[in-house]
């Protein structure tokens, strides 16, 4: 039998680093891998499939009874989501929730978690919560890769900003940090390229590789890698999420079409000629054709730009050759500029798309979610990782402040300011002031860089000198030492873009392309396509230092929670716990003081005003400990705040004063909301008369169409009625004449019900007939616009699985409905790029008629219900009614 662990190591009687990691590695082997440290959650990645994310544990941490439940990243997205409505004894505050961790640790999975849990949680029957579920699988194709630590390591940092109206979703943005971009063009030994350019290679149909002009995979330099056959699986799903979240098919084959660009691009060498100017060699020539072609720009061109650099002094055109390296370097710069464009191109194109879709004056509550790299130290630590770890530093300086134990902890605040602060930060001397001046001047090298931190910061105790022919120095982080090569430092940090490129590719006939190298960059490092005239030349590390300081000020602004992934070994095997590994990472994230903290009782401090509203709160909605139910709330006040010096009364006042004001606020707030629900209960019997009303009139219309048919054919059978309007059939004409021949009611939504009708048959003529129509009629399953009513008359007597489409009465789209045990009636969009969904699907698909055939064989969520068998046309008959030719067909 297992033994009982505890849930919360700050409940541990005897608190050493012996006892912690029985506790954690006890739990792991029950496979028990969340722990709380208060309201700290610790997550040990299990490198394994685990039953706990299944949708009846969903339930369980969505109920009102939580207090008995297991730790769970399912209670974090829950305690955010409802401290963000203001329902924790608490007013609506915005919510952030940090996950951090090295790599490989869990960042990338504990946040999909998050995302799903907050959409179920905030269930509003909306497509958007799909469309924000496929954010992630697409961000994760283009940004991620397989790194020695991790086989899905973010390259880049993501901060999730979810925007809620009440309590449902209305939008979402994404803010992105720091791709990785020499990737595209560099990887170490046993580390791969950006997932996407497998998953294309391998995904991409024979057709459409002639159409980009893609040749076998192991032919191209940048992705030298054997196809495997779930990548071909990851392509399917990655232009799935395109579509749901709304792009359009042209942006798709344009971005495909650079990123052949990027690969072929990458397979061009050059060679000397006998008068020392670079040619192109001749096993490249093809590659350089084909880049030309993608790119959409001249062969000569773009060989000018490769082998040589334009300026202009006093209007006097110069040209400098370049030498092979420089020309090397040339060529891997644009595949790093046009791929970190893509990319950035791709997270505005989201922000575009998934804005919230309200009035501007409209106060939305957030809740965000910080995916960032974790710490990293590999054997050669170049760029990239001092800015990843500079990061990190960021957000443990975040933790430090907003943590319970920040008043307490003074020795982790005391040796992490001067590094922070006097290393990294101060002007003009720091370590970013010093890498923005040295890549200010063209003749620098990474070897000047390094001297001059040698010798302002010789002293520090937080860096340490390396005497090399390399240029090479060490920062102690707060999470250890690490030691980073300084070569290639200064090139990477000005991140510029000669102008004869950008001019080139500013003219390209690939329409993308042209956008994004048009487009300037903003102080915080994002794409900006429309906004400014001027390129902005951003230093790299500038950008990342203001684009954390503005993570930082909107982190700081809302209530934070915390997420702390633990990696419990580095062969990333399931079952496997290193101890050392365990205790160091638990060590650097100050999670050891924050147990003690939290064991001595400094659990919380709140400001003044917050304790007060809490202790209220607390009163009034019954959320008292058990000991305290029966204590009237005056005596409670007195023993907090009555005391026999001045200050304490003059304390004791203005706590009354407050108290009384928060009683009169949540008073008037009691009152408007008793006269919203009366509002709301007037209003819904106003709409249950309306639906009685509207029911009578559809009955009255099916008895009329029943009638109507019994005298065609005497058969008494149910029919649509369709119409020849101009050559061309549409199922729904005669739905305009019928309604007109009722006696109307109430007027005025007569009017608004007929104004629908026909903007809905205006959309459907425009838009859908061509789409819909096969050999010059509609498909057996499709019916026009009938009622609901009718659609279950037509299918109550046909077998389980049959099923019918309609058109909707009162909106541009349509609904399957189908045979079960009972009628179901599902919603079926058409997005925005003219693809359909069903509500609350995870596909789109290109027609209604893929839809169809798609779940025929793939079962309709949540019930997973295939469709079977059409509702057909089996006899058409005949008249005349005016000039149009009506064309009625018994189903």
């Amino acid at each position: 039998m297992d033994l009982k662990l505890p849930e919360d190591l700050a409940n541990l009687s005897e608190l050493d680093e012996k006892s912690l990691l029985e506790v954690l590695t006890g739990r792991f082997t029950q496979n028990l891998i969340y722990t709380y440290i208060g309201d700290i959650l610790v997550a040990i990645n299990p490198f394994k499939y685990l039953s706990i994310y299944e949708k009846e544990v969903s339930e369980r941490y969505k109920c009102h009874e939580k207090k008995s439940l297991p730790p769970h990243i399912f209670a974090v997205a829950d305690r955010a989501y409802q401290s963000m409505l203001g329902r924790l004894a608490t007013g609506p505050k915005n919510q952030c929730i940090v996950i951090s961790g090295e790599s490989g640790a869990g960042k990338t999975e504990s946040t999909k978690l998050l995302l799903r849990h907050i959409m179920e949680l905030c269930k509003a029957n909306s497509q958007l919560e799909q469309q924000i579920l496929q954010v992630n699988p697409l961000l994760e194709a283009f940004g991620n890769a397989q790194t020695v630590m991790n086989d899905n390591s973010s390259r880049f940092g993501k901060y999730i900003q979810l925007r809620f109206q009440n309590s449902s979703v209305k939008g979402a943005k994404i803010n992105e940090y720091l791709l990785e971009k020499s990737r595209v063009v560099h990887q170490d030994e046993g580390e791969q390229n950006f997932h996407i350019f497998y998953f294309m290679l391998a995904g991409i149909s024979t057709e459409d590789k002639e159409i980009y002009g893609l040749l076998d995979p192991t032919r191209y330099r940048f992705g030298q890698e054997h196809m495997v056959q779930a990548w071909r699986v990851k392509y399917a799903e990655v232009c799935n999420a395109m579509d749901m979240v709304g792009f359009e098919e042209q942006e798709k084959v344009d971005m495909m079409t650079i990123l052949a660009g990027i690969l072929s691009l990458g397979n061009i060498t050059f060679e000397t000629t006998d008068s020392d100017a670079l040619k192109v060699s001749e096993a490249s020539r093809g590659w350089l054709k084909a880049t030309a072609g993608q790119f959409g720009v001249q062969e000569e061109d773009l060989l000018k730009s490769l082998t040589c650099t334009t300026s202009v002094t006093r209007g006097e055109a110069i040209q400098r050759l370049h030498n092979q390296q420089q020309a090397e370097d040339a060529r891997d710069s644009i595949a790093k500029v046009a791929y970190g464009r893509v990319f950035g191109w791709i997270v505005s194109k989201i922000n575009e798309l998934l804005a919230p879709k309200v009035d501007c004056d409209v106060e939305l509550n957030e809740i965000g979610i910080l995916d960032i790299f974790g710490f990293e130290n590999f054997a050669v630590n170049r760029f990239e990782q001092l800015c990843i770890n500079l990061a990190n530093e960021q957000l443990q300086y975040f933790f430090n402040h907003v943590s319970p134990s920040y008043m307490e902890n003074s020795f982790t605040h005391a040796r992490f300011a001067p590094l922070f602060q006097d290393l990294f930060l101060t002007k003009p001397i720091g370590i970013l002031s010093l890498l923005d001046e040295q890549s200010a001047f063209p003749q620098a090298t990474d070897r000047d860089f390094v001297d001059k931190l040698n010798s302002k910061f010789k002293t520090a105790p937080n860096f340490e000198v390396v005497r090399n022919h390399t240029p090479l120095f060490t920062i102690v982080h707060y999470a250890g030492k690490v030691q980073y090569n300084a070569s290639g430092f200064l090139e990477k940090n000005r991140d510029t873009i000669p102008a004869n490129i950008r001019e080139l590719f500013i003219n390209s006939v690939t329409p993308l392309l042209s956008v994004l190298f048009a487009a300037t960059i903003s102080r915080t490092g994002t794409l900006m396509p429309r906004k400014a005239k001027v390129l902005l030349n951003v230093c790299v590390l500038f950008s990342v230092q203001h684009s954390l300081a503005v993570l930082m000020e909107k982190m700081f602004a809302a209530g934070p929670h915390f997420v702390r992934c633990i990696k419990p070994n580095r062969s990333k095997q399931p079952d496997q716990l290193d101890s050392k590994l365990v205790m160091d990472q638990l060590r650097y994230n100050g999670l050891m003081e924050t147990i003690r903290i939290r064991r001595d009782g400094f659990s919380w401090r709140p400001a003044f005003k917050e304790f007060a509203e809490r202790l209220v709160c607390r009163r009034e909605n019954r959320d008292f400990l058990s000991s305290l139910h029966q204590i009237p709330l005056c005596l409670i006040l007195d023993s907090v705040c009555c005391c026999v010096d001045y200050r304490a009364r003059i304390c004791r006042r203005r706590f009354l004063s407050l108290l009384a004001e928060i009683r009169r606020q949540r008073q008037a707030q009691r009152e408007r909301e008793e006269r919203e629900e009366e509002e709301e209960r007037r209003r819904q019997q106003l709409e249950d008369e309306r639906k009685r009303r509207l029911e009578l009139e559809q009955e009255n219309l099916r008895k009329n169409c029943v009638h109507s048919s019994s005298g065609a054919d005497g058969s008494g059978s149910h029919t649509s009625f369709f119409v020849l309007s101009c050559g061309q059939a549409t199922p729904f004409d005669n739905e305009l004449n019928a309604s007109l021949m009722l006696q109307p009611i109430d007027e005025e939504r007569m009017k608004e019900k007929h104004l629908k009708k026909t903007n809905t048959i205006r959309w459907f003529k425009e838009t859908q007939v061509r789409k819909l129509t096969r050999d010059g009629g509609f498909p057996c399953w499709f019916h026009g616009m009938i009622t609901r009513r009718q659609a279950e008359d037509l299918l109550i007597d046909r077998p389980l699985g049959c099923f019918l489409v309609r058109v909707g009465q009162s909106r541009e789209g349509y609904t399957l409905t189908f045979r079960s045990d009972r009628c179901r009636h599902y919603m079926v969009e058409m997005q925005s790029n003219g693809k359909y969904v069903i509500l609350g699907e995870d596909r789109a698909h290109s027609s209604l008629t893929d839809l169809v055939q798609y779940h025929t064989q793939v079962g309709i969520k949540p019930f997973m219900e295939l469709l079977t068998l059409p509702c057909g046309q089996v006899s058409v008959l005949h008249s005349v009614l005016g000039s149009l030719l009506c064309v009625s067909y018994r189903l």
